[in-house]
């Protein structure tokens, strides 16, 4: 039985190697190729961007005499950086000899997983920031005097019955675990916002591509 016309241009669309519907193949591919390559660039931009940001900022923290927040902050950066560079192997890996469906299915189930990875690592390294820069204005030098101490003592000398952990206000303590709790919770939320400042209009245009080839497919 002689196949329907809908068939032959499904045929025709879906197969690398048919001779059918040949400008929409090229089209497809044209745009599958356009969409991943420019997400490739802003990836390497994006991750270029933070290397010499954390550079620039640990410089800068010694300079202005809080590099325990500089290092820290440093150290997170390279994680998030060395962890990303791994996960960006796997975006070289794929294919562009398939059709332009699979090409563009494989990279948007690369690009789900990358996402996964850093909305988990982000319940970390939001907490690990504040910590930081926390850390590095409370060792920062006032006076001869840790900032820290300096405003701990002034705390004990207007409530003297403040009650102290390892020198530290209770309350103070508190405070700072429920914002860590906080960073936390919302982690990947936050990571989320980041995210979509930055490539929204390539998610968008990947959707925009891979629901045109379904509705064909179906």
């Amino acid at each position: 039985m002689e196949k329907s016309i809908e068939t032959i241009w499904k045929e025709g669309f879906l197969k690398s190697d048919a001779l059918v519907a040949p400008k929409l193949n090229d089209l497809y591919s044209q745009k599958s190729i356009h969409i991943i390559d420019k997400f490739k660039r802003m990836f390497k931009i994006n991750l270029t961007v933070i290397v010499v940001g954390s550079f620039l900022l640990l410089g800068a923290s010694f300079f202005t005499g809080i590099p325990v927040m500089g290092v820290g902050f440093f150290l997170i950066l390279s994680v998030i950086v060395i962890v990303n560079k791994r996960l960006s192997n796997g975006l070289e890996k794929i294919d562009k000899n398939v059709n332009s469906y699979q090409y563009l299915k494989t990279f948007d189930n690369w690009m789900k997983e990358q996402l996964s990875v850093n909305r988990r690592m982000a319940r970390f390294y939001y907490p690990l920031f504040f910590l930081s820069m926390l850390l590095g204005f409370w060792f920062s030098s006032h006076n001869g005097t840790s900032l820290g101490e300096a405003l701990v003592n002034k705390v004990i000398l207007n409530y003297s019955d403040i009650y102290l952990v390892f020198g530290i206000p209770l309350i103070g303590i508190l405070g700072v675990i429920l914002v860590v709790c906080i960073l936390a919770f919302f982690g990947a939320q936050l990571y989320k916002l980041d995210v979509n400042l930055i490539y929204s209009r390539v998610f968008k245009k990947l959707d925009e591509i891979i629901a045109d080839m379904e509705e064909l497919r179906s």
